[in-house]
């Protein structure tokens, strides 16, 4: 069933080929002279230069900032000051000035040495490290978003340019047919009314066009908003919309979602790294000993000194910040259960979008595509040989046209369905 209906796709696709694909270069070569680009092209480019990536690596930067602070021993403290000194004695009896018996240069010096207790090092390392790790998952999680979104906005643009071409070839249809009913007009052969109608429908052909057009400049700017610019103002995209991939179950895009997608994968390690911020709030109640050593140079004294300056957590110990981390472990908890939730159900609805557009595309291909064909065919061939109206033809252009865009729209619909699901599940399919 599966390879009769990949079969039935590569025929719809050879169909459109000729609309989409080929009509695309040639309306490259007439509108514009800029490049054209492909889907991984355009990824590339995004990936490249758009913001949230250069973001992202900031972020990066920053936790590699903070892991190599965590790293760090505390600096000592060094104090010392220093003067002339004399030593001064009263004269004879205590009566007269005070004479001079020595005089010296006087200076002391202490140094102090902060050591931390080895726990609360440790900890500080560890939440360091878990956070720089939880910044390089969400650079992961910003390329795969990033990715989905360039994707989304090419197809768009893929079929904002294939009805286009549709307009464009609806504008030479039925221009054609004007000038038929313009000929029969000329000589008596059907009455002016028609040639009137024939000029309206010329008209409305050309508004969609200029619509059509309008769409595809508003899209143009979509994709190169999200590539930062690098597409410039004239350029088109080339490439086929995607079909539905083999061994598509969802209990394996489930249990893939749980297991390796980003986000999932970043809330865990923000889970551990709050576990180690509490570990690190707890050792903290742990006094950091200074370890202090002086030395003193006075007149008559000379001495070396040391000692211990031990902080006593005696009215506090830091159950706040406990209460605090405790607090943002259990916020992220619940954010990491949430996101696993709305992962698992955008699973089964991007799922389920492509199994049934999937089924829609089938019934195109079965035959809708080539019945709407062959039924403008044959109105265009009786109404030359003059068996059928203006009217029948113009219902049945319309018919056919719109049997395409829908068709076009399926396919752009399947293609969206299918980068969701690839966003949702965190790997491609």
């Amino acid at each position: 069933m599966r390879f009769r209906l990949e079969t039935r796709m590569r025929i719809g696709r050879v169909l459109v080929c000729v609309i989409g694909l080929g009509c695309s270069v040639a309306t490259a070569s007439a509108q514009s002279d800029g490049q054209l680009y492909s889907l991984d092209m355009i990824v590339n480019l995004a990936l490249a230069k758009n913001p949230v990536v250069s973001s992202a690596e900031g972020v990066i930067e920053q936790q590699k900032g903070q892991q190599t602070a965590a790293g760090a021993y505390p600096n000592p403290t060094v104090t010392g000051s220093g003067g002339r000194g004399s030593l001064r004695d009263a004269g004879r009896a205590g009566i007269g000035p005070f004479l001079d018996r020595e005089s010296l240069t006087e200076s002391n010096m202490t140094i102090g040495q902060p050591i931390e207790w080895p726990g609360l090092r440790a900890a500080r390392q560890r939440v360091a490290d878990l956070g720089l790790a939880t910044a390089n998952v969400g650079m992961l999680e910003t390329r795969l978003n990033l990715a989905a979104h360039v994707k989304v906005a090419f197809y768009d643009l893929l079929l904002a340019q294939q009805d286009a071409d549709l307009a464009r070839q609806n504008l030479d249809t039925v221009e054609g047919v004007a000038r038929i009913v313009r000929a029969r007009v000329k000589s008596g052969e059907a009455p002016q009314f028609e040639s009137i109608k024939a000029e309206v429908e010329v008209l409305k052909a050309r508004q969609q066009l200029a619509r059509a057009d309008n769409l595809v400049r508003i899209n143009r700017v979509v994709v190169d908003t999200l590539t930062g610019g690098a597409l410039g103002p004239s350029y088109l995209v080339y490439g086929e919309f995607r079909g539905l991939p083999r061994d598509l179950e969802i209990d394996g895009l489930m249990a893939r979602m749980m297991e390796q997608h980003p986000t999932i994968q970043r809330l865990l390690k923000s889970v551990e790294q709050s576990d180690w911020k509490i570990e690190f709030e707890r050792q903290a109640r742990v006094p950091t000993v200074t370890v202090n050593g002086s030395y003193w140079r006075e007149i008559g004294r000379e001495a070396f000194q040391g000692g211990l300056s031990i902080p006593v957590p005696l009215w506090y110990r830091r159950q706040g910040e406990i209460a605090s981390s405790l607090g943002v472990k259990r916020r992220e908890e619940a954010e990491l259960l949430r996101t696993r939730n709305e992962l698992g159900r955008a699973v089964y609805q991007h799922f389920q979008d492509v199994r049934t557009t999937a089924e829609l595309i089938e019934v195109f291909e079965k035959g809708l595509l080539k019945q709407a064909q062959e039924a403008l065919r044959l109105a265009q061939f009786s109404f030359q040989q003059g068996a059928s109206s203006l009217l029948e033809v113009l219902d049945a252009q319309r018919v056919q046209r719109q049997i395409l865009l829908d068709y076009a729209l399926a396919r752009r619909d399947l293609s969206v369905s299918l980068a969701r699901l690839e966003q949702a599940v965190g790997v491609a399919l």
